[in-house]
């Protein structure tokens, strides 16, 4: 039995129709590699540090991940319950991963010598994911991009003068070059993920300003997107005009309190996040999320209608490190048994109980119990509602109460009207995240 016939689509999410695979699948793997790797700290260290190409240049001479092997990241991802890939086709140091013809700043340049992307859109690919690619829309390498507040030679003294010979326009359409050459080289691709836009007078920094759509020509990025792929996801961050609805809004770091809307209109959303504090591989960082985090980070993201793209940074060998591998197993142990409460469900209307997140996939209702009570839990809401109740993760029968009289009398424990009590064993089962499936009368 194949993921669709196990967890079919729920027609009530948002997104049905071309994009629902989207919402159903509500998991993904976030992918930044590039020459940062090799640095080790962080994938903005050009920026931080105010490295010159020179300096950088280091890396691009070095760069051989000579452990590549995308089969084996794409095992991973499945393993791990992820259904789509997003991957860093450039970052913000303009490297490119794949044989493009309009620069020599790419991967088949360094002693790597070769195209590094198509092997892994076939490896993913090969594992049932959807594919997607992550594209910046800055670039520190590009001769015709203008040096800005984010640029690495921002505070450099002549940083006026070196921008008066580039010319945006001109990177605008190499920019162009290249989402052509991505969405008509390596089949059907899924997402196309642009990042960022910092437009207007408050992100000018030593009169130098910042960029928006009018600098990366947006309207036109997205027209050849959907010419060349009419069914691909487009993301929120090309400063587009207002009034225009993303295919997908993507907070950052960020779980929202509330779903995302625009203009008190619901939209698609993915939260992307790290297991670290660092997209790109960071050797010495130390805030490596704890698995209850990981787990909750999905929860929190599917019971508000939302995805969860989460990243892994390869080390510059082309590897998982142990901490990204630990990482991944986390969600592989808690998606084996509890999927179902993920794939194709979506929010609830009904109030969950304090300490806990409701999914929901049609009459199947969901409780994720983040904090262990002593023995039992209240809800509200489906007192003559319910069919039947068990653990997700060994189908074993959990008894409840819905009526108002003594549950024990030498206690005196009471039940309220219309409050459901369910009686839990007094040690929590040994899952990350327990939850409780809740089957609803028809």
């Amino acid at each position: 039995m194949t993921i669709s016939e196990r967890f079919p689509e729920n027609p009530a999410l948002k997104g049905a129709g071309k994009h629902a695979w989207f919402s159903h699948d509500r998991l993904g793997m976030f992918i930044h590699w590039g020459l940062y790797a090799l640095g080790a700290r962080h994938e903005w260290l050009k920026n931080r540090e105010e490295l010159t190409d020179e300096h950088y240049q280091r890396y691009f001479d070095n760069f051989d991940p000579d452990l590549y092997d995308p089969k084996e990241w794409a095992r991973r991802a499945r393993l791990a319950g992820m259904k789509y890939v997003v991957v860093t086709t450039k970052h913000h140091e303009g490297f490119c991963l794949w044989d493009s013809k309009f620069t020599d700043y790419k991967a088949p340049n360094t002693p790597c010598g070769k195209d590094l992307l198509t092997p892994l859109v076939e490896a993913f690919r090969a594992e049932g994911l959807k594919i997607g690619f992550y594209y910046s829309l800055l670039d520190w390498h590009h001769p015709d991009f203008p040096i800005d507040l984010h640029h690495p030679l921002r505070n450099h003294p002549d940083a006026k003068a070196l921008n008066a010979g580039r010319n945006v326009a001109n990177y605008a359409a190499y920019m162009r070059e290249q989402v052509r050459e991505l969405l008509t080289g390596f089949g059907r691709v899924d997402i196309i993920w642009f990042d960022f836009s910092y437009p207007g007078p408050a992100r000018e920094y030593r009169g130098l300003p910042g960029k928006g759509r009018n600098d990366w020509q947006s309207e036109r990025l997205v027209e050849l997107a959907r010419e060349l792929q009419p069914e691909i996801i487009i993301n929120n961050r090309l400063d587009l005009p207002p009034g225009t609805l993303p295919d997908i809004t993507t907070p950052e770091q960020y779980t929202p309190r509330v779903a995302p809307a625009i203009a008190s209109q619901g939209v698609l959303w993915e939260a992307c996040h790290t297991f670290s504090g660092s997209w790109g591989y960071h050797r010495d960082e130390d805030s490596w999320k704890s698995p209850e985090q990981i787990i909750q980070l999905l929860i929190d993201s599917v019971a508000l209608g939302g995805n969860l793209l989460m990243n892994v940074g390869p080390t510059g060998r082309g590897t998982f490190d142990a901490r990204a591998i630990d990482a991944l197993e986390v969600y592989q142990n808690w998606m084996a048994v509890n999927a179902r409460a993920i794939y194709g469900a979506g929010p609830s209307k009904l109030p969950a109980p304090a300490g806990c997140r409701y999914t929901q996939r049609g009459n199947r209702l969901y409780l994720h119990v983040y904090n262990w009570p002593y023995r039992h839990i209240h809800i509200e809401g489906i007192a003559d509602r319910i069919a039947y109740v068990q653990f997700l993760h060994d189908a074993s029968e959990i008894h409840w109460v819905t009526h108002t009289r003594d549950v024990d009398p030498n206690v005196g424990v009471m039940v309220p009207e219309g409050i459901v009590m369910l009686e839990l064993p007094v040690r929590r089962p040994d899952v990350t995240v327990p939850v409780i499936e809740i089957v609803l009368k028809a």
